[in-house]
């Protein structure tokens, strides 16, 4: 059994290597453990389960011909602000709930490529406008550590779900603290990468001038590995 409690990035990439379980079964881990406790906490929107398993199998693939990125067959989610081509994409209004995004974010197609694995799109902020995940238009996310509180925002759907060990990282926004404040809420790490350093493009805008793309994790170092691995420029 694959203890997600204590998971890191750099654990499981060391685990995948040595085959002690493959990208498909750390996937259904997940999922399963999602299913089972994100009832309560509700930091998905909604799972993206076919899009996931297609790319745990691809993932496995990739390792099996020594194609072993930094972040192959590592489970994610994604703010519902941040376009994955084919999925919803709603930044949590009632507005957008039938749009279905027609092009990845540039962060997606470079996690695409590492070989990543998109296990959902997490609550958020009404068009990331707040700053506890209460001002959702579906509905609020709870504090994984404690029902009764906020887990901050507007990232506050991503923040909760590394917090209670349902994905080893998650893509926030921020734009006056909607990665930093959540992750702190949430027990977790949160980077606000230097303005330009990480691409917008494919991203809601909340202020253009300021919003900034970037990763939570449960430690610095994974949100290292997350942040190498989306930065640079469009296309």
């Amino acid at each position: 059994m694959i203890d997600l409690q204590k998971l890191t990035i750099s654990q499981a990439k060391k685990s995948l290597k040595n085959k002690e379980y493959s990208a498909v079964e750390l996937t259904t881990a997940y999922l399963e453990r999602i299913k089972k406790i994100d009832p309560e906490i509700k930091s998905y929107l909604w799972l993206t389960e076919e899009l996931a398993k297609k790319q745990a199998i691809e993932a496995d693939e990739m390792i099996a011909k020594n194609i072993d990125l930094p972040l192959t067959g590592i489970p994610c989610a994604i703010k519902d602000n941040i376009m994955i081509k084919g999925e919803k994409c709603t930044a949590a209004s009632k507005f957008l709930e039938n749009y279905i995004a027609p092009y990845d974010a540039t962060v997606i197609e470079k996690l695409k490529n590492q070989g990543a694995i998109f296990l959902g799109k997490t609550n958020m902020d009404e068009f990331a406008m707040g700053s506890s995940c209460e001002n959702s238009a579906y509905f609020p996310t709870k504090n994984p550590h404690d029902l009764e509180r906020i887990p901050g925002g507007s990232s506050g759907g991503s923040a909760a779900a590394v917090g209670a060990n349902l994905c080893l990282y998650a893509l926030g926004s921020d734009t006056g603290g909607s990665i930093r404040q959540p992750a702190s809420f949430c027990g977790v790490a949160g980077i606000k990468p230097t303005y330009g350093t990480v691409s917008r493009y494919g991203v809601i805008a909340f202020a253009s001038s300021l919003d900034q793309v970037g990763p939570i994790a449960k430690n610095s170092e994974d949100c290292q590995m997350v942040f190498e691995a989306i930065r640079g420029k469009c296309k």
